[in-house]
């Protein structure tokens, strides 16, 4: 029998003009050749709320700072559950929205582990995360982003 660790995060859909998401690439510690793509956000601290915490690891992850208030409502709520360094987690997690003109990532806000598991990112179009044989999470991104971008509209300020 399986023991989850019960996580809750925050993440976030970095959307730029061109309608691509921002991903980060990833390896599992534990299983090296475990490979997948990412959205920003993470775990969030205790009392923390999604919006607060999705805030928090978008500004630490990207450089991007916004309040918990300009990331919006929730796109989406869901509970899912995975191995990372060995630790099973069950994490129930909620989806943001932000659209930007561009933006030039800045990773140094990165933690020890993020630095040590996290080997680079890229904009992916949603007809691209279709067509690819990379791994990524959520595993239906590429109609979620479809759906987003049929949603929100794009910006007209940069950042």
């Amino acid at each position: 029998m399986t023991v989850f660790h019960p996580r809750r995060a925050g993440r976030v859909l970095l959307v730029d003009a061109s309608g691509r998401v921002l991903l980060f690439e990833g390896v599992d510690p534990a299983r090296p050749g475990h490979r997948y793509w990412f959205t920003p956000g993470g775990g969030l601290t205790p009392g923390e709320s999604p919006a607060v915490g999705a805030a928090r690891e978008l500004a630490e992850e990207t450089g991007l700072r916004l309040t918990p208030a300009e990331l919006g409502r929730s796109v989406r709520t869901e509970t899912i559950e995975f191995p990372f360094d060995g630790v099973w987690y069950r994490q129930e997690q909620e989806f943001f929205v932000v659209r930007v003109p561009t933006w030039d990532v800045d990773t140094a806000g990165f933690d020890a582990i993020e630095r040590a598991s996290v080997t680079g990112h890229r904009w992916w179009s949603a007809a691209e995360l279709a067509d690819t044989a990379d791994r990524f999470y959520p595993t239906d991104l590429a109609a979620l982003l479809t759906q987003v971008l049929a949603a929100a509209p794009a910006p007209e300020a940069s950042c």
